[in-house]
């Protein structure tokens, strides 16, 4: 996976933790948890806000 796959971001975080809220999430741990999945292969300095707040609309989305 690399940032830009947000969609399977989102289900990976999801299943990884079920009981998490996303609308709580801080960017730093966002970021984390993402460099932490397993599969997740990209530069940790190619994320922006941009990119984690698209991120964590999508584990909204999916959580819903």
């Amino acid at each position: 996976m690399k940032w830009t796959d947000t969609f399977d971001i989102a289900i990976a975080l999801c299943e990884k933790f079920p009981d998490q809220d996303p609308k709580t999430i801080r960017f730093t741990d966002l970021h984390k948890w993402v460099m932490e999945l397993p599969g997740f292969s990209d530069d940790p300095n190619r994320s922006g806000e941009k990119i984690l707040e698209a991120i964590q609309m999508a584990w909204i989305d999916e959580a819903e």
